[in-house]
């Protein structure tokens, strides 16, 4: 374990191996797990980045350094020769942004970030003058990616773990020396230079997930014709529901197409009936809120998707609950169900 009082950098710099590093998954969907991460998984995800981004420079800090996505960004710009700026520092992004001093300058946000900022002009319009902003932490939907892209926002899509060192496929192309396969029930398998040492105090667990040098994700996914990782979801976010298999995370995707929502999240609960019922959680655009129902919901699945797919219930929300990470808090999502329905 790194010793106590070590900073980052100086765990970086140290002239023989040290201890991995301790980062601690989000607990999204459970009891968070500590992952140890190698300095060489660390600095091979570092430089294997900086190569397919075709840069390096100064990262701005915006997400928990404690979690591997907030680690990395202050890891890619120490390694680079300068001292991340730090979002808590200044009042704001722009602000955080002008006190950069680097060429090129680079950051990492989560979906719902992005969201939020391209809706400000003038964050829209720093975020523009970033070499590039990596995305991750959850699904980019293509209308996010649009949004992005009408106002110059060079957003690069990421997926990975703690468990890979952070983002380790970009734009569903993974990076130098990683391997990606998909088993026959569609787990997303990951080897390479990246990966973790296991997991801390959980020996079984470890020897669950690190497979003849194979990473078991928990994702569901598929390789398409030119070899991209198309990410389905988690493996549990199928919700069998009156029978049928339902991938929630696709159920997601085409509500946040729905142009009275700003976002959404989709889960199974359980339920006497069908088994599970399928939950959508949506957050309206500005005043629409009075305007959304089940109903034009389900139809707007069902032009889609399979009737069966569509949702029983509905939660509006203000905003989706958040994890530190900026991920959706599922717990708490499912502790919702019961108020605020239609």
């Amino acid at each position: 374990m790194v010793t106590a009082g070590m900073t980052l950098e100086s765990w970086l710099a140290a002239e023989t191996e040290p201890a991995p590093w301790v980062v601690e998954t989000s607990g999204s969907t459970g009891r968070p797990k500590r992952v140890l991460l190698p300095r060489t998984s660390v600095l091979a995800s570092v430089h294997a980045s900086a190569r397919r981004l075709g840069a390096s420079g100064q990262w701005l800090l915006a997400l928990p350094e404690e979690y591997v996505a907030g680690l990395q960004v202050v890891a890619r710009s120490l390694v680079a020769g300068h001292a991340p700026a730090r979002l808590e520092d200044h009042g704001s992004f722009v602000a955080a942004a002008e006190a950069m001093t680097a060429e090129h300058r680079f950051t990492s946000l989560v979906p719902t970030q992005l969201r939020r900022m391209l809706e400000d002009p003038a964050e829209a319009a720093v975020l523009a003058s970033f070499h590039t902003v990596l995305v991750g932490g959850g699904p980019v939907d293509p209308a996010l990616r649009r949004r992005a892209e009408e106002v110059g926002v060079r957003a690069v899509a990421t997926y990975g773990s703690a468990e890979t060192a952070g983002g380790c496929v970009y734009d569903g192309v993974p990076l130098d020396g990683v391997g990606l396969a998909t088993d026959r029930g569609g787990r997303v398998r990951i080897t390479g230079p990246t990966l973790f040492a296991g997991y801390g105090g959980d020996p079984a667990l470890t020897a669950e997930v690190l497979v003849d040098g194979w990473f078991l994700t928990s994702d569901a996914g598929r390789l398409d014709e030119d070899g991209r990782l198309q990410v389905l979801g988690r493996l549990d976010d199928v919700v069998v529901t009156g029978g049928v298999n339902v991938p929630a995370p696709a159920v997601a995707a085409r509500l946040r197409e729905h142009p009275l929502v700003a976002a959404a999240e989709v889960l199974g609960v359980p339920d006497d009936e069908w088994g599970n019922r399928l939950v959508a959680f949506v957050v309206p655009t500005g005043r629409a809120g009075d305007d959304l129902s089940l109903d034009e919901l389900r139809d707007w699945v069902g032009a889609e998707h399979p009737r069966s797919w569509a949702p029983r219930q509905l939660v509006v929300l203000d905003d989706v609950p958040l994890l530190a990470t900026g991920k959706p808090d599922r717990l708490r999502l499912r502790a919702l169900v019961g108020g605020g329905l239609r």
